[in-house]
């Protein structure tokens, strides 16, 4: 298991960056030539600032209509994506690899901080879960690729909590957890966490059509 642990680390960690940084760039390039090869006309009409004013109203919690009409989708949606940054990003643990690989030095969350952060990001999945089951209008439009998305995030989190609670095996766990995080990683320019890549491009977009050319608010 030491051996597999130190594969996992290592070469295995590397490939899932690479997948990621290839795979992100081949979407956005492709998406980009779809785009021009299917309403080149569109593209004239991108605004920075009608663009940044759309991408600001929506990072705004209830600003927009959309935020204000499902308060409790409102709530999860910042409060997992907040989380699931924080905790990526500045986890102890995190901030170890981080330097280790990459040189790069960040200021770490206090563990106990970071251990609750992932309840919060696992409860939101729970209510993303629960959406799609019970809202007759979510579940309508729900396919398997939307399920599997769901799993592949919630995993890195119920493994990560099981690891640091000592939960089972603690090698076997952390390695999970590791394996979780790298295919997490590998899958986001593959699957519908692409929105991750897409989401400011597509509330520019919509920014500039509705301020630039509608002469209207698009929140």
């Amino acid at each position: 298991m030491t051996a597999f642990y130190t594969f996992v680390t290592g070469p295995l960690a590397w490939a899932a960056w690479a997948i990621f940084i290839i795979g992100s760039i081949y979407r956005l390039v492709s998406m980009y030539a779809l785009a021009k090869a299917k309403d080149g006309s569109s593209l004239a009409y991108m605004s920075l600032p009608y663009g940044l004013r759309s991408i600001l109203m929506w990072l705004i919690p209830f600003k927009s209509q959309g935020w204000q009409s499902d308060p409790l989708m409102t709530v999860t949606t910042f409060a997992f994506h907040i989380g699931f940054l924080l905790v990526a990003v500045f986890l102890g643990a995190h901030v170890v690899l981080w330097d280790t690989a990459f040189g790069i030095s960040l200021p770490s969350l206090p563990t106990g901080i970071g251990d609750i952060i992932s309840f919060v990001v696992i409860a939101g999945c729970a209510v993303f879960a629960y959406r799609r089951l019970s809202l007759p209008h979510v579940k309508r439009v729900t396919r398997t690729k939307d399920w599997f998305a769901l799993i592949i995030v919630a995993l890195p989190f119920i493994t990560g909590v099981l690891a640091y609670h000592q939960i089972g095996p603690v090698l076997l766990m952390t390695t999970l957890h590791v394996l979780a995080g790298e295919l997490l990683l590998a899958l986001i320019p593959f699957t519908r966490l692409s929105h991750a890549l897409f989401a400011l491009w597509t509330r520019a977009y919509m920014g500039s059509e509705f301020g630039g050319v509608r002469h209207s608010k698009d929140w």
